[in-house]
């Protein structure tokens, strides 16, 4: 725009009356021909012709210059130059310019340059309108000529009339800037009334629908909408949004905070790309200080406590969020300060400490209950975060998801069992969780759809995993995640796809709050920017669950790349690992259970035909592969989700050989079983249909009135449960039989009400359980009860566990021996493949040892029914066991049964029982030094296959878990050998603790040669009832002998030592026992091998377990001669004739027959047997201390030795053997004659030694 001129005229203002027009005529035209037109469209010149009065002359484009402008140019002049308007004015038109002539009463012409630019600016919007402000305003901006012609055409007029020129440039610019499919917004902030959302949308204009929920939800609603179509200068379209906006704080005339035009522009984004969630948490925009971050993890803690079980829905939690939102600023501080690395340890905790306070003094006077338990319970949340990745950034980007890891254990608000550690993940596009009972923990991760309540799907399946994991090196651990319903359905991939994407998400969740390990130090690398409430926590492992059978190389890629310690360890069956559905390792061990509970009815399922009844089909890992591990099997029924086969009569080697051919077709389903090969009245038909036919056949076979032509699909699957067969096969998932007097809202598992059936309508005989939770644990022990053979889920299955376990270790030792370049990559992998049938044999011997235990106790159930009720109340007293979380009986409920019933505890309770047993054992032996001994070398060393205890023992020993594997190994060696109850009597009955227990249990396992014993017995072709009776048996040996290392060798007990010892004396003696052993001993172990011997049991290993308990005596015999340095062959023949002589077995036998109702009973037997024993010991001693002494013939014979003795001390023996015939003549178990009797002998012992010592 020109310069405005200003210059001297001579004319007087008369003269300007008479001949203006005339004037401004000739002016116009000295003026065009002096200079060209003003390119800006607008010039001003004034000129003074007075002392009181100026000309002024404006120059427009004539092209915008109207009528009603020249009165608009008036007021301006006025305006600016203070004048008044003399004279009216007038226009004249010369081409393409016009001019207007005003005359003032002012004849200044000293007007400061800016005053004359403004003139000419305002002067211009009136006569060039919206557009040339526009074009003007562009101008100032130094935007291309381009986009300032391209405006200036295609803003709409309705856009125009409403929109400043000023704001129009915004808009303009932002909507040039977005790219393909995005938005931008702007807000507009008045400190009171409405604020004025701007919406920049590229591409297709959005419905209402999509913008109101955003802007609702971040607390304000919508008074004025307008919306208009925008045509860029690339030809594309797009949109601007005008929204008038109020909230409670603008109605309130609260002024707004400065940050909250940014904070609401960046959450509303957020927001529309569902970078979060769009919920009433969004409020807390406006309504306090909070960012779209922080009000991020305000949810995550509201998600997570939803699931924790509280009873408030996450619309209630959140309006309390809304009411008491400084108590939610304040939370976030306290969240922000404990896990920002910027802080110093000492600054945090200070900080920490005085809002923790000021937090509490807030909640204290919140009025409302509900609110009062919500914001405890977050704060409890918060103050017991141990990690998260909220101050994390890689390369300046913080994750996608926010992840919270807890102490479980402290946190009020959870159910039990709790947890040791858990990680809560939260993201717009999923939800997950991964709970863990110890540091070092395994189990899988599931895709779970239980959206509401995943966390206590997977609380229940990790307490199962638990009990599972007793036989392996990690505790029990459990993960699942949920994909949201927006996420899948905004993703456009299939459903397989979005949850695959945040499976992987939630792996880098887990390891991204996971410390790691140095491959080259082994030191422990701690998690890059996270701040650290706990210890070292490195030992992380996945396995894969339901809906992620597949997802084993991901989670290993994952890890790969991140430099993960275990490598592609960290996830178990993967492409390099080992496969579980094709070693069928789940199904073999649970078929472990079944053959034995068979074995137990003198069914052989390898043997003789049996039937059976199914949930699964043969495309699944569990069933398929179960449904194919006897030829003998005849499966009469069975389903799945989608089918419901029925074969009443089948031929087992023609099934066999089609549920073969689905088992390894792809994809089969029932629905690909050839008709041809199914037994008359049978068929395959769908769950979907209306009502199924049931022919005679299919009604004779599953028990159904011959009245009843149809039934539903629910009600037919009902009826193929309860089923009059031999096996109900569990390999499918869902829980399918409850209690009787259990809802099925107790059961949690909705989908499966219609079918299912209460344990007392289940007419089979035999359940195996190769899938988690088919039945309730009160179904199976209510099941048990009724005389039904059944585990529980976790010991059946465990043997996928136990493989992936074995996974991990030897992938971990390989990897080792790989760094050290001693290894190919491809020779590990080569070696690990030649290992499968190794390791497969190496976990079900654990799942045969497991059904062995239970087998045993089973056969004690009634007699170990006081123990086992100490046991358990121990249990529940230093190791946290919840009875009746694991549906263990009560004191009162185990005395009932025994009153009424005469049964003890059944065997999923036994199962239950031996699981904690094992996991108590193995915490305290983690405690103890005692695994440190050179002796347990062996036991790390038999955990792995034989190749690599040939090729890498060296290495082995150099393992990172290798104190958790013997421990372990000790655990189920004990437990297994020991029985369930070994380790807690010894505690309980001699106040020794678990690594006394155990040294006892390796010397005299050793020392007696027990091992080989207890693989004879169970490798014998003996019937399972005879073995468990000939393994108890045994266990009187070691119980003895055990206590009689722990009270007479000096603790703790030297292992090598104690075994070096007594083990080569013991051996050597032991064939002689049965020779020294007198008529009546000998009469004893006749009668009770006599059912061995009539079972059919091998001679040799008769004699040889019923033989144990006598060598007993063996342990004096063995310190006799080391004191008195006698021949080992004449002390152990001494000794045996003295017992004989004294009559101690038979006293040995009425004390073994005493009632033993109670702890007190059982430690007046112990004192008894021990007294009658020392007693034979040190008359051993005294008889050859005596002979020696008065110059025995040094070759006397023992019986020769013994005679002297005797006849030296006749009078005291002979009165002592007085009372003792009276003894005998009254005895009935009486404890008070066996108590004389005893204490009577062992004062003969200590009289004799006196009397009979030489002068």
């Amino acid at each position: 725009m020109n310069i405005a001129r200003m210059k001297k005229d001579s004319s007087n203002i008369e003269q300007l009356d008479r001949a203006s027009a005339q004037w401004l005529q000739r002016y116009v035209s000295d003026a065009r021909t002096g200079s060209p037109a003003n390119p800006a469209g607008v010039g001003v010149e004034i000129l003074a012709i007075a002392e009181s009065a100026s000309r002024v002359i404006v120059e427009v484009d004539a092209r915008c210059l109207a009528v009603e402008h020249v009165s608009a140019i008036e007021e301006i002049l006025c305006d600016r130059l203070a004048a008044r308007l003399l004279r009216p004015s007038f226009s004249l038109t010369q081409g393409t310019q016009a001019y207007v002539h005003c005359i003032l009463d002012s004849a200044s012409t000293g007007f400061e340059q800016s005053t004359l630019t403004d003139i000419e600016e305002s002067i211009h919007r009136v006569v060039s309108g919206w557009s040339g402000e526009f074009a003007t305003l562009v101008s100032g901006r130094n935007v291309p000529i381009s986009l300032r012609e391209h405006y200036s055409q295609v803003l709409p007029e309705e856009y125009r009339h409403e929109v400043s020129p000023v704001r129009a440039i915004e808009d303009v610019l932002r909507v040039e800037s977005l790219g393909n499919g995005s938005v931008d917004v702007v807000l507009d902030v008045a400190n009171s009334g409405a604020h004025v959302l701007s919406l920049y949308v590229l591409g297709r204009s959005i419905p209402l629908s999509a913008v109101l929920p955003v802007l609702r939800d971040l607390g304000t609603d919508v008074v004025d909408e307008k919306h208009y179509p925008v045509e860029r200068v690339d030809g594309s379209q797009a949109w601007i949004y005008r929204f008038t906006l109020t909230s409670a704080s603008a109605r309130n005339h609260a002024p707004s905070s400065p940050s909250l035009a940014p904070r609401f522009a960046e959450a509303f984004l957020s927001m529309w790309d569902e970078a979060v969630e769009s919920d009433g948490l969004g409020a807390l925009i406006v309504g306090s200080e909070l960012d779209v971050r922080q009000i991020a993890a305000l949810r995550a803690y509201s998600h997570y406590l939803r699931q924790s079980g509280l009873p408030y829905s996450l619309a209630r939690i959140e309006s309390v969020l809304r009411e008491h939102s400084k108590i939610a600023t304040a939370l976030i501080e306290l969240f922000e300060v404990r896990h920002d690395p910027a802080f110093d340890a000492e600054a945090r905790s200070l900080r920490a400490g005085l809002l923790t306070e000021r937090i509490v003094g807030s909640i204290n006077d919140v009025a409302e209950l509900d609110a009062d338990r919500i914001l405890r319970a977050l704060l409890s949340l918060i103050d017991n975060t141990l990690r998260t990745n909220y101050f994390y950034r890689d390369a300046g980007v913080s994750d996608p998801f926010l992840a919270l890891k807890f102490d479980s254990r402290i946190i009020d608000v959870l159910p039990y069992p709790r947890p040791h550690f858990e990680i809560f993940v939260d993201s717009p596009r999923f939800e997950g969780v991964h709970l863990r009972f110890g540091g070092a923990a395994r189990g899988g991760l599931r895709w779970s759809d239980r959206r509401e309540d995943f966390r206590t799907e997977v609380l229940g399946l990790a307490k199962a995993q638990s009990a599972k994991n007793a036989v392996i090196v990690p505790v029990g651990a459990k993960g699942g995640f949920v994909v949201k319903e927006s996420s899948a359905r905004r993703s456009g991939d299939s459903p397989n796809n979005e949850g695959c994407d945040c499976y992987r998400m939630f792996v880098t969740a887990l390891l991204r709050l996971t410390d790691n390990v140095d491959s080259v130090t082994t030191a422990v690398v701690p998690a890059p920017g996270i701040v650290r409430h706990d210890g070292d926590d490195y030992y992380l492992v996945v396995a894969p669950d339901k809906g992620t059978a597949r997802f084993s190389d991901l989670a290993n890629a994952v890890a790969v790349q991140r430099n993960f310690w275990l490598g592609d360890a960290f996830a178990s069956g993967g492409s390099v690992g080992y496969d579980h559905k094709e070693m069928g390792i789940t199904a073999r061990g649970a078929w472990t259970s079944v053959r034995r509970h068979f074995l137990e009815r003198n069914v052989d399922v390898d043997r003789d035909d049996f039937t059976a009844v199914g949930i699964g089909d043969m495309s699944g890992d569990v069933f398929g592969n179960g449904m194919l591990l006897s030829r003998h099997l005849r499966l009469v029924a069975a389903f799945d989700h989608r089918h419901i086969f029925l074969d009443p009569n089948p031929d087992p080697s023609v099934s066999y050989e089609e549920r073969s051919r689905l088992f390894h077709l792809q994809r089969s389903s029932w629905a690909d079983y050839d008709r041809a090969l199914i037994s008359t009245g049978g068929g395959v038909f769908d769950r979907s249909a209306k009502s199924i036919p049931l022919t005679e056949e299919v009604r004779s076979v599953l028990g159904i009135s011959a009245q009843i032509d149809t039934l539903t699909p629910a009600a037919l699957i009902s009826r193929v449960l309860t089923a009059d067969v031999d096996l109900l096969w569990n390999g499918g998932i869902g829980t399918y039989v409850k209690a009787a007097d259990e809802s099925h809202l107790q059961v949690g598992d909705k989908a499966n009400d219609l079918v299912r059936v209460d344990s007392n309508q289940l007419r089979c005989s035999v359940i195996g359980e190769g899938g988690n939770l088919g039945l309730t644990q009160r179904a199976r022990i209510d099941f048990s009860l009724r005389g039904g053979h059944v585990n529980t889920d976790a010991l059946d299955n465990s043997a996928g566990v136990d493989c992936s376990d074995h996974e991990v270790n030897i992938k971990i030792l390989l990897d080792s021996v790989v760094k050290r370049g001693e290894l190919s990559e491809d020779e590990r992998n080569s070696m690990l493949a030649s290992m499968t049938d190794d390791v497969a044999n190496l976990v079900l011997a654990n799942n045969r040892a497991q059904n062995d235990l239970l087998a045993t106790a089973r056969a004690e159930a009634i007699r170990m029914a006081d123990v086992h009720q100490r046991q358990i109340d121990k249990l529940e007293r230093d190791f946290a066991l919840d009875r009746e979380l694991e549906f263990l009986p009560s004191d009162d409920e185990i005395a009932l049964r025994l009153e009424n019933h005469a049964r003890g505890l059944t065997s999923p309770e036994l199962a239950t029982l031996s699981a904690h047993v094992k996991l108590s054992l193995k915490a305290d032996l983690l405690r103890h030094d005692l695994i440190e001994d050179e002796h347990f070398a062996g036991a790390l060393v038999e955990y792995f296959p034989p190749l690599l205890r040939e090729r890498f023992g060296g290495h082995i020993i150099s393992h990172p878990l290798a104190r958790e594997i013997v421990a372990t190994v000790i655990a189920n060696r004990v437990v297994g050998n020991g029985g369930l109850s070994y380790v807690f009597r010894l505690a309980d009955e001699s106040g020794v603790d678990v690594g006394d227990a155990v040294r006892a249990f390796e010397v005299v396992r050793a020392v007696f040669g027990l091992e080989s014993i207890w693989q004879r017995i169970r490798g014998g072709e003996i019937t399972v009832h005879v073995a468990d009776q000939l393994i108890v048996e045994s266990r009187r040996l070691l119980d003895r002998a055990a206590r009689w290392f722990l009270s007479n060798r000096p603790q703790p007990l030297d292992i090598a030592s104690e075994i070096a010892r007594f083990g080569k004396l013991v051996s050597t003696l032991s064939p002689h026992v049965p020779g020294w052993m007198q008529e009546y001993d000998r009469a004893n172990v006749a009668v009770r091998s006599a059912p061995a011997v009539e079972a059919g049991v091998d001679r040799d290993v008769v004699d040889e377990v019923y033989g144990l308990l006598d060598l007993y005596g063996l342990l004096d015999v063995v310190e006799i001669v080391v004191a008195t340095d006698q021949d080992p062959r004449l002390v152990g023949e001494l000794y045996f004739m003295v017992k004989d002589r004294l009559e101690i077995n038979r006293f040995l036998m009425d004390v073994s027959g005493l009632d033993s109702h109670d702890r007190w009973d059982s430690l007046v037997r112990l004192t008894l047997r021990d007294e009658l024993y020392e007693s034979v010991r040190l008359v051993t001693l005294d008889v050859l201390s005596v002979s020696s002494s008065c110059g025995a013939v040094p070759d006397a014979s023992a019986a020769t030795r013994l005679r002297s003795w005797e006849e030296r001390n006749s009078a005291i023996i002979g009165r002592a053997r007085y009372t003792l015939s009276d003894a005998h003549a009254g005895r009935g178990g009486n404890l008070a004659t066996l108590s004389v009797a005893a204490r009577r002998i062992r004062s003969l012992a200590s009289t004799v030694q006196t009397v009979g010592e030489p002068l």
